[in-house]
């Protein structure tokens, strides 16, 4: 497999809202949470954990937010044309972002090396071996 060049374009469903990943990100978890099901209408959610100034943005995002299970808001950036997730954060912390990363040029990047909430996990999904599994928020 050649080797990942960054930066990586990505864009949302109708193209109204672009990016640029431009490194690694820290990590790339998969949540199996019941909000990350309906969110991915799949088994789990892909989330590339990033630092903020690492991936940029154009064009108009909506927001919307809700109170997760820790008591931090969850608050996420979306396409308001199209809907597509863009990425979480949380406001008290702008330092990173939980990127939704599914719509990169370049998937390769994406590949998952923890599963969370694993608790919730839908029965019928195998976690691949050698990854690090939590059973609710690490």
């Amino acid at each position: 497999m050649s080797e990942i060049k960054y930066p990586i374009d990505g864009a949302c469903q109708c193209g109204g809202i672009t990016y640029q990943l431009l490194e690694q990100p820290l990590l790339v978890a998969a949540c199996h949470c019941r909000e990350c099901q309906k969110l991915s209408t799949s088994a789990f959610s892909i989330t590339a954990f990033v630092k903020s100034d690492t991936v940029k943005f154009t064009g108009e995002m909506s927001e919307w937010s809700r109170s997760s299970d820790s008591g931090n808001i969850s608050a996420a950036k979306f396409c308001p044309t199209c809907g597509n997730r863009m990425y979480h954060y949380n406001p008290d912390d702008v330092s990173t972002l939980k990127l939704k990363p599914s719509n990169l040029s370049d998937t390769r990047v994406i590949e998952p090396s923890v599963h969370i909430w694993v608790s919730e996990k839908q029965d019928w999904y195998e976690i691949p071996e050698g990854v690090k599994v939590f059973e609710g928020q690490p």
